[in-house]
């Protein structure tokens, strides 16, 4: 891996992978934390997430100085995908530089225990795609954003193409369904949305913890040979993802027959199993691989100068791509904040008042150099989702093919199980839910 400089506001790269940021100053400057492993088991997906965070930023001070103005002072802190060092990053960094305007965990593991301190110290977690997903009630968690796309949504979505391709829900009866899962938070998920699926449609459904990091499953593979399953579900993260590939080719799995959340759909997961990942298919964020407007100016005024966060070959991969889209959403939650408080560094409480208005029509998306990776988006105080929108890719040997048209996760099954959790997590909690009428 290349590193080249950073081009932030007052940034630093120093040993460890940390950039160290000076602090914002009260009237000019932007300081946005970043929670990022670069390191450890899950770097070969978390880094190429972090560069495209970075090389936003990188451009916005570059091109347009900042935001409105306000110059992007952008820190990270390596987490090592651990949520007590995720805990003991935000803790350092939540103060720092006029204090943090949100948090980007990229673990729900961190995710969910930073849920319980956002309401007292008023910084909104930004859980792109991931997360609790009742968390998208707004409700019960004002300071939680699972912008684009819930674990129910993508799990719901992936069961949509496969009764699809099966030729209805009804051809679903008698299957079997099994979940090879990241035994954590995160893997654990979709079961809620599984489990009520197989009672609706009267398939099977098994799922099947992996330990951690997931580099041995062989016993996995072994019951999965023995039970035969119509399809298995993949929910996993870093290595495991190849790992599970690779097993399925040595027990003969159809990887045709494998399909991956978005976080197991990116090259890293397919790469290191070589032929043996051809076929495999995967839920989009929206976005796939690709370069589209807003790379060419990235390359112009952040790699054209050398400021780049990682080789240009590697700008335009999907994790890179959903990095960047990231730092977008938090950038325009802070732009459209700046309309009603001022052009000036947000805090928490007026970050978290933009995120909930974000609101970002085609022709927003567009304008930002985002055609054809997202569609548009509009969060409320009921919906801090703002879009449950999704297609399916699949790996051809060399890059990935989108296969589907778009789906949107269907709210009638969904939506009944986000209120009933998140009342349940309201009433454990002693928390009195907002009257969403009133919000907006």
């Amino acid at each position: 891996m290349r590193w080249g400089k950073l081009a932030l506001a007052g940034a630093a790269l120093i040993s460890g992978g940390l950039i160290a940021a000076e602090p914002a100053s009260a009237q000019n400057e932007q300081f946005i934390p970043g929670l990022v492993y670069r390191t450890g088991a899950y770097a070969p997906n978390g880094t190429p997430w972090a560069n495209g965070v970075a090389d936003y930023y990188s451009l916005l001070n570059e091109r347009d100085g900042g935001i409105n103005g306000v110059k992007i002072v952008y820190e990270e802190c390596e987490t090592a995908y651990a949520t007590d060092r995720g805990v003991e990053c935000y803790e350092r960094l939540k103060g720092k530089g006029g204090g943090a305007p949100f948090f980007n965990p990229l673990s729900t593991g961190i995710t969910f225990a930073l849920i319980e301190k956002a309401p007292t110290d008023k910084i909104p977690v930004i859980s792109m795609g991931y997360g609790r997903s009742e968390s998208r009630d707004g409700s019960v968690f004002p300071w939680v954003f699972p912008l684009l796309g819930t674990y129910w949504s993508a799990a719901d979505i992936i069961m949509q193409h496969i009764a699809k391709k099966e030729g209805g829900w009804d051809k679903l009866k008698g299957k079997k369904v099994v979940l090879v899962y990241h035994d954590s938070p995160y893997g654990k998920e979709p079961i809620a949305l599984l489990t009520e699926r197989a009672k609706m449609h009267g398939f099977e459904f098994t799922p099947l913890p992996v330990t951690h990091p997931g580099v041995e499953q062989k016993a996995t593979w072994l019951q999965i040979r023995q039970s035969r399953p119509d399809y298995v579900l993949l929910w996993g993260w870093g290595v495991m993802n190849s790992t599970s590939i690779k097993e399925a080719a040595a027990v003969g799995f159809p990887r045709e027959k494998m399909y991956g959340v978005w976080w197991s759909g990116a090259e890293p997961d397919v790469r290191p199993a070589e032929d043996g990942a051809k076929g495999y298919n995967a839920a989009m964020l929206q976005h796939g691989a690709g370069k589209f407007a807003v790379h060419d100016d990235i390359k112009k005024f952040v790699y054209d100068k050398n400021k780049g966060a990682t080789k240009w070959d590697e700008v335009g991969e999907v994790l890179y791509n959903r990095g960047m889209i990231n730092a977008m959403l938090g950038i325009e939650a802070l732009r459209i904040a700046q309309k009603k408080f001022g052009n000036k560094p947000m805090n928490g409480e007026q970050a978290r008042w933009g995120l909930e208005n974000l609101v970002l029509s085609a022709d927003d998306v567009k304008r930002l150099g985002f055609d054809g990776l997202i569609r548009p988006i509009k969060v409320a105080c009921a919906d801090h989702e703002g879009t449950r929108a999704g297609r399916i890719q699949q790996w051809d040997g060399k890059e990935w093919k989108v296969i589907s048209d778009w789906y949107e996760s269907d709210d009638k099954v969904l939506k009944p199980m986000v209120e009933a959790a998140a009342k349940k997590y309201a009433e454990e909690k002693k928390i009195t839910a907002r009257d969403c009428s009133k919000e907006n």
